[in-house]
């Protein structure tokens, strides 16, 4: 892509893009924008509401076993 429509676009570098093709002389370019934080620091603020401790898992089982306490009550 050139640079002209990188800075046009505000494209950063390693901005995922979906290339679409449309006829066999035509593509469409879409800019896949993240919109917010979906790791799991933005979990644990949701998960508060489900525990009866402060205390947070530190481990990706100790999530798993929280998650799956949830979904049988």
């Amino acid at each position: 892509m050139p640079a002209s429509l990188r800075k046009q676009l505000h494209l950063k570098p390693g901005q995922p893009l979906m290339w679409e093709i449309i006829s066999d002389d035509e593509c469409r370019v879409r800019i896949i924008r993240h919109r917010g934080n979906k790791t799991i620091q933005s979990v644990r603020g949701f998960m508060k509401r489900f525990q009866t401790d402060s205390v947070l898992p530190k481990t990706t089982a100790g999530w798993m076993k929280l998650l799956r306490e949830g979904e049988r009550k």
